[in-house]
């Protein structure tokens, strides 16, 4: 799995710490959307989906939660819990986030914009398209 957990650089000094973050440079993919979740219900699990051709990665800026990502062959669950991590989700996986903090804010910077059709909705068809990308591969 492709997927993983980037550690950027903290600027500190007595007055605080910053993180610059630079499409192209720190960030792999060109930014095209950026938005935020927050006030999450600590026992929902939202995400159940997978995209085509949208990149992201995901900051937890306060708080903590889960996710857990399936590629079509492995699943493997990421804890984010510090804002200098950022999890890079690629296209065609499928994820989840769960186990929500009270106070979770998460921060996801996207390559496309929003769009409905680029959206895998349903995880039987997510494996379809999978299987049949391996055959084109093939």
């Amino acid at each position: 799995m492709d997927d993983t957990l980037i550690k950027f650089n903290i600027h500190k000094d007595k007055r605080g710490s910053l993180i610059a973050l630079e499409g192209n440079q720190d960030i792999p993919f060109k930014i095209e959307r950026v938005y935020y979740i927050f006030d999450i219900n600590q026992n929902t699990v939202r995400g159940c989906h997978a995209h085509r051709r949208l990149e992201q990665l995901i900051f937890c800026l306060s708080g903590s939660c889960e996710f857990t990502l399936d590629d079509g062959f492995n699943r493997r669950t990421f804890c984010l819990c510090r804002p200098d991590q950022g999890l890079y989700i690629k296209k065609y996986t499928w994820r989840e986030f769960h186990h929500f903090s009270k106070n979770c804010v998460l921060l996801i910077l996207a390559s496309e914009h929003y769009d409905e059709t680029d959206y895998i909705r349903d995880y039987k068809q997510f494996r379809a398209e999978i299987a049949a990308r391996q055959n084109q591969a093939a």
